[in-house]
């Protein structure tokens, strides 16, 4: 039974305000009266920051709109608790965190908030993302193009994070002047890799980095092409699932186990699974 202070706490809000109030409150309880919410900090809950992020990611993904209310509840709830922790250490506070981001907003949105004859008028996506940027240049101050790519967040997806790297080194002139010379780079670092790793003596760590290399070199090809590589790579992996689950229907349909299949017998079953998906089955 719900103690009967808390009682209010159980009701639906009735608009938004009250429900992040509602939000608010019960955390706040919760940082008095639960072990594990009582010990947490900004540290050990940045990984469900990641989790609920990318959960909410996956729902957009999905068209679902059900779990992406969920999700989006969850991810309300990291920003509402780290802004009690901030609270709590008396740096900043839930309202801070809003005020401020609705003082950037109307800020980095004079075509919208500003008097129509102040030249601020915008009249495509590509002007306000210029427009966007270059306020955000004027409030962080201009930096060198080396302390710009420093200020990718390094929590990004690492292919993430090498495109936005690459966009930069491009627009300081750093550049092929087409994808072939991309595409060279590519050859360039599969052929060192190759190298590497049919040396006599295996260096694990010299591997890595050629690895490293051949990737990075992979996500300039993307750049060229204007292709997302994180979401090329998602492509190909719920691809990959997709036939591996054809495989392996396919192969108890025969009252086989995988492991008792020879590669080739698979490769076989793959290229069956490709011919489906072409001919749309």
């Amino acid at each position: 039974m719900i103690k009967e202070q808390y009682i209010h706490l159980c009701e639906a809000a009735s608009d938004s305000e009250k429900a992040l109030k509602r939000l608010y409150e019960i955390i706040k309880i919760l940082r008095v009266g639960c072990p594990w919410d009582k010990v947490q900090t900004h540290e050990s809950l940045r990984p469900c920051m990641l989790e609920e992020a990318y959960e909410s990611a996956d729902a957009i993904d999905n068209h679902d709109m059900v779990n992406l209310k969920e999700e989006l509840g969850d991810v309300l709830l990291q920003v509402v608790f780290h802004s009690i922790l901030g609270e709590e250490e008396g740096a900043f506070e839930l309202r801070d965190v809003i005020n401020e981001e609705c003082d950037k907003m109307i800020r980095r949105h004079p075509h919208v908030f500003l008097q129509e004859n102040t030249n601020n008028k915008a009249k495509s996506i590509d002007k306000v993302l210029e427009k966007w940027e270059n306020i955000k240049e004027q409030e962080k101050g201009k930096k060198d193009t080396s302390s710009a790519m420093a200020d990718v967040p390094r929590a990004l997806p690492a292919l993430t994070r090498a495109f936005k790297v690459q966009k930069k080194a491009a627009e300081a002139g750093f550049d092929w002047d087409d994808v072939s010379g991309a595409f060279d780079k590519v050859r360039e670092e599969t052929c060192e890799l190759t190298e590497c790793c049919t040396a006599e003596t295996f260096d694990g760590e010299a591997a890595a980095e050629e690895l490293g290399d051949l990737l990075f070199s992979a996500v300039n090809v993307s750049r060229f092409l204007g292709i997302d590589p994180e979401a090329a790579l998602d492509y190909t992996i719920s691809k990959f699932i997709r036939r591996f689950a054809y495989i392996e229907k396919k192969a108890l349909a025969c009252g086989r186990a995988l492991e008792d299949m020879s590669l080739s017998e698979m490769d076989e079953l793959w290229d069956e699974a490709k011919e489906v998906e072409r001919s749309g089955l």
